[in-house]
């Protein structure tokens, strides 16, 4: 199985698809502003404590406080306490960190009231990102993930993960991290650690801890509460560290920053990988060219097909997902028990893959087609566990309920993925009636015309429906080439999939959106 990876660059959001065997099968689509991101540190204060829930709330700048439970306050929360106390105490001379203290662990079974006050300064780090009503959610165990360890300061355990199996691998990973981890810290050691040399061990645990020092002085150098301290890593670098391994065929970015700072990642963690990071420069957007846009469109709708005719229903409630199984129009001879078995078997398929894709969170329930024999449920219930291996969020499966019911749970951390696949006619604006669509044309040179001799811009893109693109382009003298001999060559034309069919966008020779909303009245 191979994989590839596509970074979409806009001006004001970045969209990120993972495909396997050209399938999509993960996607991730932010706005460039978006804030409170998993892995954020801050110097927060303490708003409100709620000691019937064994909480508080923490104001870390967003518009619901943070939520902060004693369970998340995490062991080691005396000795971050008494350190963090120290370092604002003395705002010219970061404390060393090596020489810190280290406190009792905090007990399991206490309560908030007596550890926290209104007021106190803390600092948190974000483990679930604002969700519907719910503000973020923080923990003050903090951690610094890498590509091969992860580093927790004021931890005293060097973990090794369960998937490595090796007995002697475990032993050796173990010593080597004991010999070169600083002090005062944990270390836990990734699957993807298995087999790597001391030098590249040696490597990231500096980095690491090159983080966890800028962060420490940032926190001295705070002025005002709350304070963003530490900022993980960019979403496309973040997704590659989980992500990438040697199957990777390729890793197209299309804007030449981001190409740079992915090669400059991949580089660092798998120099011999790096050939596979390139810069698309195509005329076509980059998802219309490798067919995202059109996986995109047919994968986020409520109704998703996937064989034979046979389709899902999938809703999106505030408490779960719900998840109707139906085989459509499809007819076998083998007779019904094995005709619901195949289409099953085949929903499962499509709804592991719906699962990564939307990044479904929380209670998923699949009402399966009924299969009347038991060695036919139970060989469902072992396709779907098979299919979830590839997924990375932490899940849980039951066996089918006599319901014919399969509840899964899954890690949530940030909102569902949702994609609007209905189009709003961006002509008429949802009011139901349009000018004749033959006009297209002359409306379209309007803006032109505007752009030329109004605005003084001489070099643009215009973006349209393919449809529109063949026939703007269509004839020996097509129309766009009477625009290029009128107004200049530097006028383009390039067919955009996620445009509606009467839709249009200019973007000046930078890449940037010229707003072209206000109406021109074709006369």
């Amino acid at each position: 199985m191979t994989s590839e990876i596509f970074v979409d660059v806009q001006p004001h959001k970045i969209s990120i698809a993972l495909t396997e065997d050209k399938r999509l099968v993960e996607y991730q689509d932010e706005e460039q502003s978006a804030s409170f991101n998993v892995g954020n540190v801050y110097l927060a204060k303490v708003r409100k404590l709620m000691p019937g829930l064994n909480a508080c709330f923490v104001n870390i700048g967003h518009e619901r406080d943070a939520f902060l439970h004693y369970q998340d306050l995490g062991e080691q929360f005396n000795s971050y306490n008494k350190y963090l106390h120290r370092v604002l105490s003395d705002k010219k001379n970061l404390a060393p960190f090596e020489k810190a203290t280290v406190q009792p662990i905090l007990e399991k079974e206490g309560s908030v009231q007596y550890v926290l006050k209104s007021g106190q300064e803390v600092l948190v780090q974000i483990v679930k990102e604002p969700i519907s009503t719910k503000g973020p959610r923080i923990t003050c165990d903090i951690s610094f993930p890498g590509r091969y360890l992860v580093m927790v300061p004021f931890g005293d355990k060097v973990s090794v993960s369960t998937k490595i199996k090796s007995n002697s691998e475990r032993a050796r990973l173990k010593q080597i991290i004991q010999s070169v981890k600083p002090k005062n810290c944990g270390i836990i050691v990734r699957t993807v650690a298995e087999g790597k040399r001391v030098a590249e061990l040696d490597a990231e645990m500096k980095m690491l801890s090159k983080r966890w020092e800028d962060t420490l002085t940032r926190v001295m150098k705070a002025k005002e509460l709350p304070t963003l301290v530490y900022e993980e890593t960019s979403r496309t670098v973040g997704m590659l560290r989980d992500l990438f391994n040697p199957s990777f065929e390729n890793i197209y970015v299309n804007r030449e920053d981001v190409f740079n700072e992915v090669r400059d990642y991949v580089s660092i963690i798998a120099p011999e990988c790096t050939k596979v990071v390139k810069l698309y420069s195509g005329k076509l957007p980059i998802f219309d060219n490798f067919d995202i846009t059109r996986q995109i469109k047919s994968n986020f709708g409520q109704t998703v097909s996937f064989k034979h005719g046979a389709y899902l229903i999938i809703q999106h409630t505030e408490a779960l997902h719900v998840v109707d199984v139906n085989s459509g129009n499809r007819s076998k001879a083998d007779g019904q028990e094995a005709n619901a078995l195949e289409v099953n078997l085949g929903a499962a398929d499509e709804l592991a893959r719906q699962m990564r894709l939307r990044d479904m969170g929380g209670i998923i329930v699949v009402d399966f087609i009924d299969m009347k024999l038991a060695e036919d449920r139970q060989k469902l219930y072992e396709h779907m566990v098979e299919n979830m291996k590839r997924d990375r969020a932490r899940h849980n499966i039951l066996p089918l309920s006599k319901f014919g019911l399969m509840q899964i749970t899954r890690q949530r951390v940030r909102p569902v993925m949702e994609v609007k696949v209905d189009e709003t006619c961006p002509t008429c604006h949802g009011k139901g009636t349009i000018k004749s669509s033959f006009l297209f044309d002359k409306v379209l040179s309007g803006k032109i015309q505007l752009l030329v001799n109004k605005l003084d811009i001489h070099k643009f893109t215009l973006h349209v429906h393919p449809y529109v693109a063949a026939y703007l382009n269509q004839g020996f003298i097509s129309i766009k080439r009477r625009w290029q001999f009128t107004y200049g060559f530097g006028i383009s034309v390039v067919p955009n999939q996620s445009l509606a069919f009467l839709e249009y966008k200019f973007y000046d020779a930078n890449g940037e959106e010229i707003d072209m909303a206000e109406e021109i009245e074709i006369r």
